[in-house]
């Protein structure tokens, strides 16, 4: 483990990173943030708002950047993140991160999708280290909700403390 981070909870590690969680999205139709079953929580879609503005709108390479979607997929999970950590009582109870999905808004040329994906798995890693890994998928898609650039779907583990 990374001696920077033995020791150090997720809540400790954002703040050094000089990040606070969101306030938990409000769904956008029929469904919750997030659900917990069997000790995971899985999110639903979180886009890249910032107090209900999307960062940025349109195709990831026409109109936004490679640069600004990766700042954007940053953005969607932290959202997802504060979705998750509200269903178990805080970041803190979050065990690991298992599974994320990054959808990108790409125009018919745009081939970066794994590298917008890594805004938001280098970002949990910076806040889990080693249980920041997970398994991850990054799905180029003609068009998104409110034509966002990106869209997130989260799966953690609960900690044992979060039962």
């Amino acid at each position: 483990m990374n001696e920077e981070l033995q020791g150090s909870s997720p809540s400790r590690r954002l703040a050094e990173l000089g990040l606070t969680l969101p306030a938990v999205a409000k769904p956008l139709a029929a469904y919750v943030p997030a659900v917990t079953s069997a000790g995971q929580v899985f999110t639903s879609g979180q886009l890249p708002t910032v107090a209900g503005a999307l960062v940025a709108t349109g195709k990831v390479g026409a109109q936004v950047s490679l640069e600004q979607a990766v700042e954007a997929a940053r953005v969607a999970a932290l959202n997802a993140l504060a979705a998750a950590a509200a269903q178990v009582g805080g970041v803190d109870n979050i065990g690991r991160i298992v599974r994320v999905v990054v959808f990108v808004a790409s125009d018919p040329s745009f081939t970066g999708q794994p590298q917008v994906a890594n805004g938001a798995s280098e970002l949990y890693g910076q806040i889990f280290g080693p249980l920041g890994v997970h398994v991850r998928s990054a799905v180029g898609v003609t068009v998104l909700p409110l034509d966002a650039p990106v869209e997130l779907e989260l799966v953690v583990e609960a900690s044992a403390a979060a039962f």
